[in-house]
């Protein structure tokens, strides 16, 4: 199940967290990585430690954007690996500010990160992912991360909501575009995770005089399985998505929130 055999994939923001660990799945299951992000040396300590684990694996610097840094991450995907059959569009920013504090500079940041990024990604990587796509027994993939955010609203996270709900429906959207070309395109929706961005989450609803660790007890208790999620529950659902067990998907969410939003 979930087999990754010969597959190559592109992941941006892999450096660490729900990327890094997407990545170290992927290679678990017999495919090849390239590691793509701006944090140079975290993203090279982790090729290495993907490399130790036995993968094949390799690092590029990625500003998700910038058209250019798109450009050469799919091109040295195909130069060091032979071809790209997976787009995995992870990275993001999160942050909250109210409506009336929110300047058009913090909006077009949410934006320039959250969704140009996943346009500039999916543009660059399209010609790659047609091209192995007509020679695969069941096309490529795109995966593309989005949020429990990207279906319910957030209070002081209207940006972040935003951004999440439109990498939902662009995801549809091209996953009907694309079908022709055997490229399906498919979003996952995280709820709160146990990461460096999942605790951004907690101390931002921690502002003011609530303890942190009170937060995160609390929304640890809100999740009707009792917990909060962890990197490897998101990189089991991408690497599905990834792999030709999910040959009859496309234009589909994939909630992984631990029941959070079936109150």
């Amino acid at each position: 199940m979930n087999r990754t055999d010969g597959k190559v994939a592109l992941i941006s923001g892999s450096a660490r967290g729900l990327g890094a660990e997407t990545a170290r799945v992927f290679t678990q299951g017999g495919g090849k990585v390239l590691v793509a992000d701006i944090l140079d040396d975290v993203g090279k300590k982790t090729v290495e430690e993907l490399k130790q684990a036995g993968a094949d694996a390799a690092y590029v610097h990625l500003d998700v954007t910038s058209e250019s840094d798109w450009e050469n991450a799919v091109k040295t995907a195909v130069d060091t690996f032979g071809s790209l059959d997976v787009l995995v569009n992870n990275a993001g920013i999160f942050f909250t500010k109210r409506t009336e504090k929110m300047t058009l500079a913090d909006w077009r940041l949410m934006t320039s990160v959250n969704l140009d990024g996943v346009f500039l990604g999916t543009k660059a990587a399209l010609p790659a992912l047609a091209e192995s796509a007509a020679k695969a027994k069941v096309g490529s993939a795109i995966v593309n991360l989005s949020s429990v955010a990207g279906l319910t609203g957030a209070r002081g996270a209207s940006a972040y909501c935003m951004s999440k709900g439109g990498v939902r429906l662009y995801t549809k959207a091209c996953a009907l575009e694309f079908a022709q070309r055997r490229i399906r395109v498919n979003s996952v929706h995280p709820g709160l995770i146990d990461t460096d961005m999942g605790q951004l989450v907690i101390d931002s609803a921690a502002r003011g005089n609530r303890s942190p660790d009170k937060v995160k007890q609390a929304m640890q208790s809100s999740h009707p399985i009792g917990r909060l999620g962890v990197p490897t529950d998101i990189a089991n659902g991408v690497v599905y998505l990834a792999s030709d067990d999910a040959a009859f998907m496309t234009g589909s969410e994939l909630v992984i929130d631990g029941g959070s939003t079936a109150q």
